[in-house]
């Protein structure tokens, strides 16, 4: 019986019977690979624009390394395609070839790593379709000013978890509470009476600010704040128990 080999290191597996009396050399290269494969660092130098990264059965290769640090004097972005592409990878790449290196298995898609950078790559070992993602890791994510347009679309949440509502009133006007808003904001300038009705539910909160002299009332006419002509804020949190608002309110001259 012939030997095999692991599918994705090339770990030798001999026959039964076989190699009687000479395995010693078998069973050694086997676990300089699984070492290699563990923790091995291995030195790649690149030159050109090309390169291949082999695995080869039976046999230390470069392809068993788990780290790779990428080095030699490439003329430009370098191409670097993993050998066989039937086999998964994990690699830990190290770019220091002055150049971005591109690592590729087959049709599925590449994964580059720029100069510079530290990458984790994945091989998935498809064949002819195989693809090649990866993820870059360093000290900063984000840098200062990396974030220069919305990283939320307008539309991608489409279930709000903390729901405010914001609401500009002038004069004599009445404020609609939500049933869902948590927070509610009113923007009020003019004169005039500024009404609410009952909180929804236990805890809700309301802030109102106003620029001119305004009353507020809440609960029917029974209740109100006169807040005269500074700038002011009034604050209340509805309590169900006794059945309507609460308020504070800050003046500021």
């Amino acid at each position: 019986m012939a030997s095999t080999y692991t599918s994705n290191s090339g770990i030798q597996k001999p026959g039964s019977g076989e190699q009687a009396g000479a395995w010693g050399a078998t069973v050694n290269t086997n676990f300089d690979i699984i070492d290699r494969a563990l923790s091995g660092v291995g030195a790649i130098t690149l030159v050109g624009t090309t390169h291949t990264l082999s695995t080869t059965d039976g046999a230390l290769s470069d392809g068993h390394f788990k780290v790779l640090v990428l080095g030699g004097s490439p003329t430009g972005a370098n191409t670097i395609t993993i050998s066989p592409n039937d086999q998964d990878k994990l690699y830990l790449v190290k770019n220091a070839s002055g150049q971005t290196a591109t690592f590729t298995q087959g049709t599925g898609g590449d994964a580059s790593v720029a100069d510079g950078e530290t990458s984790w790559l994945f091989a998935d070992g498809a064949g002819a379709a195989a693809e090649v993602s990866g993820v870059t890791i360093g000290a900063s994510q984000l840098g200062n000013n990396s974030i220069t347009t919305a990283k939320i679309q307008n539309d991608a949440v489409t279930a709000d978890k903390v729901d405010i509502d914001v609401q500009t009133k002038s004069g004599t006007a009445s404020v609609t509470l939500t049933s869902t808003a948590v927070q509610t904001f009113v923007k009020h300038s003019g004169t005039g009476t500024l009404s609410i009705g009952a909180g929804q539910y236990d805890g809700q909160t309301i802030n109102i600010g106003s620029v001119g002299t305004m009353t507020l009332s809440w609960h029917g006419s029974s209740k109100g704040i006169s807040l005269g002509s500074d700038a002011k804020l009034a604050s209340g949190v509805y309590d169900s128990t006794a059945g309507y608002w609460f308020f504070s309110e800050t003046v500021t001259s």
